[in-house]
């Protein structure tokens, strides 16, 4: 679990300006306090008593300078130029010499962090997002990040400078009357104590709370992704009672044992202050009484101490704000320090080798499980030679999926190794070697943007031709000439104007620019009608024998020119050879090809 320090963390970069923009802040908090301590010194002099001896021996230096007469007018000319200097002078600085770094320092963190959460996205595997829902994920890292941004101004601009001022505050009394200081202090450690006491307790509620919420945020995107689903079944009504009844129970924990936490708190503390004002105005008047101070030193302790005390109103509004946004930010922080990826991805552009491989591919005693107690492949050996046309046919869970997300390292084997001409893929730079492996995948993924995007998506370099010719083959160039903007058709999220299977032709042409090595289609015609099926088995003809090529299929039909069929039932090769060859041989293919000619699926 992330803890404040991981917080810190993020600013070390910036150690430096985060330093001088809250010395700066509170050098700025300390300098007002000679109002009112000048206001008191002004009253001295209307009242004809002596002002204190730093300020009097300022009036002399001054004095003899100028060739004057050290008079109490001088003095007073001095203080109303002081007063101007740290009032008016100030005004204009301050924002430049304070507040611009407290923003700058946030938001270049915030550009830091952000950067962090892409490259961890990018880097996580395929196993996290198996495991965790997007909506989640996305509201865990703008939550995060939006609150750390907005934190830090407040707790470098505003926090630390008020206690700088009060402990300013704590000197000037000591000053002046050190029992009055003393009490001073002690009060002031009494709240403070009793808000963090309070606040610890409250930040363990939030972080209950912001758990809960984001659960709930994740079943309303899930509802959103899935509202077709939702609509079909007519469970509105289910799902509107059942998010209705979790923001219910959010509402009452916030209310009953949150919010009513804060108020609490805030009873608590303005009692005590108001206490505390009150007992330091009896012991001040006491002081002034036993002529032990002055009265200019009376009005500036009862001033300053009261603007101390007023300080507390928003320290605790920062600290109470903090307390609610950290829940949010150290779970974020929580997503930053997830191990690393078993992927290892380099995300910089430059020193990534520039592999050429021939496609010969070799598994050598390949096992693995997603469950270490329960293997999906098992001891697996296959040698596919290069530009080989390789068909992986079996029942659902046979394995056929599993053994392709190995090849493209999802994931590494449990046990034994595979090759690629020869080399351990594991030996490769992980994105160069994906750079010449392209599949097709049953559900093609489309992003929200032009069609012509989406084609280009793995090869951002390909030329015009490569584009028309890959069209042509996966036929996409037939549905692209029913728009009216062709290929700058804007296809929205996730491909909402297309059909399945244009979202597949399209997937088919984007997986033909990239020109791979290595050609994956994984159940690739799955949502294509016959007619489609059968012209694209055309076309793709045309790309047989020009590069590796493995095709997952259930509807064997699209598999018979395969230069070999590996059969695989639970996570082992049962049977391997050409379409004909495995007819002729009683065994799985034979049977499932029958069921699929006659129909007779439930033989």
């Amino acid at each position: 679990m992330a803890s404040f320090r991981n917080l810190l963390s993020s600013y070390k970069p910036y150690r430096a300006i985060a330093i001088f923009g809250i010395a700066a802040s509170g050098f700025f908090e300390i300098i007002d306090l000679f109002v009112p301590y000048g206001i008191g010194q002004i009253l001295n002099l209307l009242a004809q008593n002596p002002v204190d001896a730093p300020l009097q021996a300022l009036t002399d230096a001054i004095a003899t300078a100028t060739n004057r007469t050290p008079t109490p007018e001088l003095t007073l000319i001095l203080v109303l130029g002081l007063i101007f200097g740290v009032t008016v002078i100030r005004a204009p600085i301050q924002p430049w010499f304070a507040n611009w770094y407290h923003w700058i320092v946030s938001l270049k963190v915030r550009r830091d962090q952000t950067s962090k959460v892409i490259q961890k996205i990018l880097t996580l595997p395929l196993e996290f997002y198996d495991e965790h829902n997007p909506g989640r994920i996305a509201r865990r890292v703008s939550n995060g990040v939006m609150n750390q941004t907005w934190t830090y101004p407040d707790i470098s601009g505003q926090f630390i400078p008020k206690i700088i001022r009060i402990l300013g505050i704590f000197c000037v009394i000591l000053l002046i009357e050190w029992r009055i200081a003393i009490a001073f202090l002690l009060s002031f450690i009494l709240i403070l104590s009793l808000t963090f006491k309070n606040l610890r307790r409250l930040i363990q509620r939030e972080r209950m709370l912001d758990e809960y919420m984001e659960n709930t945020e994740s079943r309303t995107s899930e509802i959103v992704t899935n509202i077709k689903t939702v609509k079909a079944f007519a469970t509105e009504t289910q799902e509107y009672q059942r998010q209705k009844q979790r923001m219910q129970r959010e509402l009452k924990v916030i209310v009953d044992r949150i919010h009513r936490g804060y108020v609490i708190l805030e009873t608590k503390q303005r009692f005590l202050v108001q206490t505390c004002i009150f007992l330091v105005l009896v012991f001040t008047l006491i002081e002034a009484l036993n002529n032990r101070i002055s009265l200019g030193h009376f009005v500036t302790v009862l001033t300053i101490s009261s603007m101390a005390y007023a300080e507390l109103e928003p320290l605790s509004l920062v600290a109470e704000t903090f307390a609610r946004r950290y829940a949010s930010m150290t779970r974020f922080q929580d997503f930053l320090l997830i191990g690393k990826s078993l992927e290892n991805i380099d995300l910089s552009s430059q020193n990534k080798p520039n592999y050429q491989f021939t496609g010969k591919i070799e598994l050598a005693n390949v096992s693995f499980g997603y469950n270490p107690h329960r293997l999906t492949l098992k001891n697996i050996n296959l040698l596919i030679q290069p530009y080989e046309t390789i068909a992986l046919v079996g029942r659902s869970g046979s394995g056929k999926s599993t053994l392709v997300k190995l090849l493209f390292r999802y994931f590494d084997p449990t046990e034994g190794q595979i090759l690629i001409d020869g080399q351990d893929i594991r030996n490769l730079n992980i994105t160069s070697y994906r750079k010449r492996l392209a599949i097709v995948h049953q559900e093609v993924d489309i992003f929200n943007g032009t069609l012509f995007d989406n084609l280009v998506y793995g090869n951002p370099k390909a030329t015009w031709e490569d584009v028309k010719s890959a069209c042509q083959i996966a036929r996409v160039d037939e549905f692209i000439q029913e728009f009216e903007q062709g290929y700058q058709t804007v296809v929205g999220e996730r491909g909402v104007r297309l059909s399945g299977g244009q979202r597949q032709r399209l997937g088919i042409a984007r997986a033909l620019i990239m020109n791979p090595d290595v050609l994956v289609l994984d159940e690739a015609t799955s949502s294509l009608d016959y007619e489609s099926e059968r012209l694209i088995q055309l076309a793709m003809r045309s790309i047989y024998g020009t590069r590796t090529l493995i095709v997952i299929a259930h509807r064997l039909s699209t598999v018979r020119e395969a230069d070999r069929i590996v059969v695989l039932d639970d996570g082992q090769i049962v049977e391997m050879g050409n379409h004909q060859e495995l007819l002729n041989h009683d065994g799985i293919y034979q049977r499932l090809n029958t069921l699929q000619e006659t129909g007779d699926l439930f033989s």
